[in-house]
Order: C-alpha cells, then structure tokens, then sequence
C-alpha cells in the first residue's frame, strides 16, 4: 500500500507548510553598539519544511529544519528589516529550538542567534515561550546585543491559524 506522500513525491511534487510566529521583548546593547538599557526587540517570520517527507525523516539533513523569512525590529538599530535564515526544532538532540537569521541594518550586516532550550515536556510553557539569543556583527563576529524575546500565549491561537499546506511542484522549483 503507497502512501499518498509517496505519490505526491513519485509525480515530482512535495508538500510541506508554514506557519506565522511572532517573538516580543527586549535586547542591551553591549557597551559601544548603542543606548544602554533595556530596548525593545521583536521578529515576526514564516516558517516550515518545504518537504514534510525529508523534514520528519530522522536520517534526512533536513530533519526537523526549515527555512525562516520575515522581519526584524531592533530599537537603536533597525525596524522592519528583512531577515532570512534557518530555525531547527532539535527535541531530541539538543532539546532546543534554535533560530538563526541573518539581515541588513544601517549599512552592516548582522546575525541573530536566538534559542528556546531545556526543552522538557514538564516545561514546555516556560522553555517553548522564552527565546534567548545574541545579535553579532558578520564583518568582524562581535557581540553587539543580548536579548531574550517571548512567545505570548494570547498569541497561540493566531499562530495556530496561519498553518497553511503548501504544495511544491517541480515547475515551482524551476521558477524559483
């Protein structure tokens, strides 16, 4: 008996989704890099696995991984910049949630690298709602803020809604 993934597959074709999550709260610059203080600090992105097959295979590089797109906000540095980069669901290796993302902002380039740990199913409100994470600068890798950002829980249900199938066909690909 075939599944209907491996028919989708057999035809060229690979189904995957997305989902809509935004994180809000605060980042310090480190001294020198901006304001002192607490400022805030927010990314709002659409992820998922654009091949629900590899992304839930153990033994596939994609296992649990998915591109990342969306926006920004780093008081003292950049609203609404465009960001791109890769968040990995690691449960069962790290126990974390790590979000990588990188973008431009007043002429530099940036890297956020944020992440949601002790992943354990008696703390899942705690350690799937708090993002810690560290803003360095690509030209020279140096720490220019910490931050730790929040998944607000009256947030769920619009996180929940924004789950969308999305089917890739090989003209897709082709087009990209």
């Amino acid at each position: 008996m075939h599944s209907p993934f491996a028919a989708l597959t057999q035809w060229g074709h690979r189904l995957g989704f997305d989902l809509v999550e935004q994180m809000i709260g605060y980042h310090e610059f480190q001294a020198g890099f901006g304001p002192p203080g607490l400022r805030p600090m927010s990314f709002h992105i659409t992820w998922g696995p654009q091949d629900l097959l590899g992304w839930l295979h153990p033994g596939s590089p994609d296992f649990l991984s998915q591109p990342l797109h969306g926006q920004v906000h780093i008081d003292g540095l950049c609203q609404g910049a465009e960001i791109a980069g890769q968040l990995e669901l690691r449960y069962f290796s790290q126990r974390e949630l790590r979000y990588v993302f990188d973008f431009t902002a007043q002429g530099e380039r940036y890297r956020v690298q944020a992440a949601k740990v002790n992943i354990r199913l008696w703390n899942l409100p705690h350690s799937h709602t708090t993002c810690c994470g560290t803003l360095t600068r690509l030209q020279d890798s140096a720490l220019v803020s910490r931050s730790v950002t929040f998944f607000r829980w009256r947030d769920l249900p619009r996180f929940l809604a924004s789950f969308r199938w999305r089917l890739q066909t090989a003209l897709n690909d082709q087009a990209a």
